[in-house]
């Protein structure tokens, strides 16, 4: 069921920023800096939830993390977006951090709830240690990632499910900023249909942005034809955007031959009606030139590799029974897979890759 959309907010752009310290790159190396008083819009302790009032758009954010004891914070945004790893401060250390956000209604799937207007930052880990927040629109030529895919790449709204789309983030730098428009339960028939997946994402794309595409999972009935020729006009539509398309193979289902492979249809998603998706995909990039990124491959060989026992824990096996869907460190690993492929294949610069 379709849920009501919130309107923008309008806020003056003084309101957006907390005037605490100035912006760094994300790899700076640790600095010295005053403590300051950017924690006006915060609340609670472990975790630390701070709040911003601010319109849908693209937000670089800085944080400045330490204080007088240890710390160990990680940060995360909107819809458990990871945005930054766990960071550790010594005592009497302070470091600064920046990663650019995306803020749009939904915050998370976009057949979901509206979520909580304006932007969310939670600073959680072991110990956090947030001392500031500076938040400031980002620069018009920041590039935007588009995520098109479903439940195994989208912004999972609670625990333990994690996609890897919601995990990719905290890889990227400063002047990356991914838009997850993944939603569950999505094929390639629905993403199409529904207004508010592919025609809305559609609208968001400007010239020289990222689209990765990962369909396959939902796609039980749909036949060869009919699945190449949705893939098409997904392609077609980021290209009449000024996009650039990126075709990428579905993770693979957690489903061990008894010989410990997983060369079997379930694993690799090869429907009820014969049709290899991953093969159809890999085909497809090739006569339409699109760039691909095989994590049908990748993930086959990482799951292979760990072995029957090792390998639960990147899928939610112990906890739901399920091996199709992602823990946190499954999607975690499968997002870096996919970030080192972007900057393999030269989508992304080797220094936006944290």
């Amino acid at each position: 069921m379709k849920r009501e959309r919130r309107s923008a907010l309008v806020v003056a752009a003084a309101a957006m920023i907390l005037p605490v310290l100035p912006a760094l790159p994300a790899h700076a190396a640790p600095s010295p800096a005053p403590y300051g008083q950017g924690l006006d819009h915060c609340t609670g302790t472990a975790p630390v939830v701070c709040h911003f009032d601010v319109p849908p758009g693209t937000y670089d954010v800085t944080v400045t993390l330490g204080g007088e004891a240890a710390g160990a914070t990680s940060v995360t945004a909107e819809t458990r977006r990871a945005m930054l790893a766990e960071t550790a401060t010594a005592a009497g250390e302070r470091v600064r951090r920046t990663f650019t956000v995306d803020v749009r209604t939904p915050e998370g799937e976009p057949t979901g709830p509206a979520g909580t207007p304006g932007l969310q930052l939670a600073f959680g880990g072991p110990a956090p240690a947030p001392a500031a927040v500076r938040v400031t629109p980002a620069p018009y030529a920041t590039r935007r990632i588009l995520l098109i895919g479903d439940s195994t790449v989208c912004d999972q709204p609670g625990e333990p499910y994690a996609g890897w789309g919601q995990r990719l983030p905290g890889l990227l730098g400063r002047g990356l900023s991914v838009a997850n428009h993944a939603d569950s339960g999505e094929s390639t028939v629905t993403f199409l249909a529904d207004p508010a997946l592919f025609p809305a994402a559609q609208q968001r794309i400007r010239p020289g942005d990222l689209a990765l595409v990962q369909l396959a999972h939902n796609d039980k009935r749909t036949d060869a034809p009919t699945y190449r020729a949705n893939l098409t006009a997904l392609v077609d539509g980021v290209r009449a955007r000024g996009g650039l398309p990126v075709l990428v193979t579905p993770i693979v289902r957690r489903w061990f031959n008894p010989d410990g492979t997983l060369d079997n249809d379930t694993a690799l998603l090869v429907n009820g009606l014969g049709v290899d998706h991953p093969a159809e995909i890999r085909a497809l990039a090739a006569r339409l030139g699109t760039p691909l990124i095989d994590l049908t491959a990748l993930t086959k060989a990482r799951v292979e590799a760990l072995g029957t026992e090792a390998s639960k824990a990147l899928y939610l096996t112990n906890e739901k029974r399920d091996n199709t869907h992602t823990s946190v460190r499954g999607a975690t690993e499968y997002a870096g897979l996919v970030a080192d492929e972007l900057v393999a294949r030269g989508l992304i610069g080797s220094w936006q890759r944290r």
